[in-house]
């Protein structure tokens, strides 16, 4: 056990749970669970907000054994939750195999990443937590418990258990390669947005919204298939003649191979090199996610505030992610488009602007992403999700002293 200071990865956020513990085996932490008042799990520290604080304990899954078990019958992989994507991509690759989607970092853990509904994009492609076939959750009192996908717990916002593996559903390994276009009128999307996001196996928008336009448009496709779009009158973005980094002015050499350059799924699914040093955290991050069919609406309403965004806003990234069944998720029955926000790294300053792009987002019901910085009301965030009532119920019977839960939970989820 270890009582150091924490933060998070941003430094916006320092912990106030007095204990940290890291244990090195299942029935280790097994034990440290079943002793604590409190606790909860801290991952890669990624989250822009208090969800993985706690007024006990918090515990890193960090120094449990790094399995990655493959069934390559079942295109199945079993995997410990104290991984980042990064550290078991290559192992999945060499056996054959491949996750469909990764998100744009994969230095993000693989267990916070399912828990929070994080995603990567593609019209076709659900968000991270859709992968997962089951998960072993270990209780309130120590005891291991496997749930199903079907069961409602994939996206738990740690509130149910400290999850020791996830059992994620596999596909072929593949090839991919992208290409960055840059200037892209913003008008061109009232007509064209569905088709540009359906351009390819997977495609983001950017902006810094100094401007209406998109500074660049990355599309990443299987090599040798060209983007059909670029072929079109009406396309008249410009190809990238080098590398690019989506962040005006930071190095294009952090950021996956581009320019066409074929590669493995997991060296071009994420915008940034895996042997690449994340920052030092001098930012911070905020994401909605909302009905894919208000795109266009929803994106007029933010250019009639890009002078208040443009100031305090590193890029703007715009997604499209697929709909899925899961509970908590952010994409809960919903084809949904994610505006992303990257912002200073200035609390004070950036927080009035979020509220503001909050009101000109709320005719479109947008659901905060669970773990970057909003000021949603909680009594809004929760009415915009159907099956919060079931998550509730079994929140209460799997954890009944309230053991994983914080002011977080209590704030967002259950106040009673």
């Amino acid at each position: 056990m270890t009582t150091r200071p924490r933060t998070n990865w941003a430094g916006n956020i320092a912990f106030g749970a007095p204990d940290f513990y890291r244990p090195s085996s299942l029935s280790e932490l097994q034990a440290v669970v079943a002793r604590s008042g409190r606790i909860r799990v801290l991952g890669t520290g990624h989250s822009f907000n208090d969800i993985a604080d706690s007024p006990g304990a918090q515990v890193t899954l960090a120094g449990l054994p790094a399995e990655v078990s493959v069934d390559s019958a079942r295109s199945l992989a079993r995997v410990a939750t104290g991984l980042s994507y990064a550290q078991i991509v290559d192992r999945l690759d060499k056996q054959g195999f491949a996750l469909r989607n990764l998100a744009s970092l994969p230095h993000i853990s693989v267990a916070g990443a399912c828990a929070t509904a994080t995603h990567g994009s593609g019209a076709a492609n659900q968000n991270l937590a859709s992968a997962v076939a089951s998960q072993t959750l270990v209780t309130a009192d120590g005891d291991l418990v496997e749930l199903a996908r079907e069961d409602g717990a994939v996206v738990h916002l740690g509130a149910l258990g400290v999850v020791s593996n996830l059992v994620l559903e596999l596909v072929p390994s593949f090839d991919l390669s992208q290409c960055v276009y840059e200037d892209l009128p913003l008008d061109t999307l009232d007509d064209h947005f569905d088709e540009l996001m359906a351009s390819g196996y997977s495609v983001s928008m950017f902006t810094d919204w100094r401007a209406s336009r998109l500074t660049q448009l990355w599309i990443k496709q299987p090599p040798g298939l060209p983007s059909p779009v670029t072929q079109e009158p009406w396309f008249t973005a410009s190809p990238a003649l080098s590398a690019r980094n989506p962040v005006p002015g930071a190095p294009p050499e952090n950021c996956t191979e581009q320019l066409g350059v074929p590669g493995r799924w997991y060296d071009r699914l994420p915008h940034f090199r895996a042997e690449f040093k994340p920052s030092a955290g001098d930012e911070l991050q905020s994401e909605y996610l909302l009905p894919v069919a208000q795109a266009v609406p929803a994106l007029h309403a933010l250019n009639e505030i890009r002078d208040r965004l443009a100031p305090v806003l590193l890029i703007c990234e715009i997604r499209v992610i697929a709909a899925d069944q899961l509970w908590l998720s952010t994409c809960y029955r919903q084809d949904s488009v994610a505006f992303h926000f990257t912002w200073i790294p200035d609390t004070a300053t950036v927080l009035p602007v979020v509220t503001l792009l909050e009101h000109q987002l709320a005719p479109f019901a947008p659901r905060p992403h669970w773990g970057k910085v909003f000021t949603t009301p909680p009594e809004e965030l929760r009415a915009r999700y159907d099956r919060l009532p079931d998550f509730l119920d079994l929140m209460h019977r799997l954890d009944p002293p309230g053991k994983f839960r914080n002011a977080y939970t209590t704030r967002y989820l259950d106040p009673d």
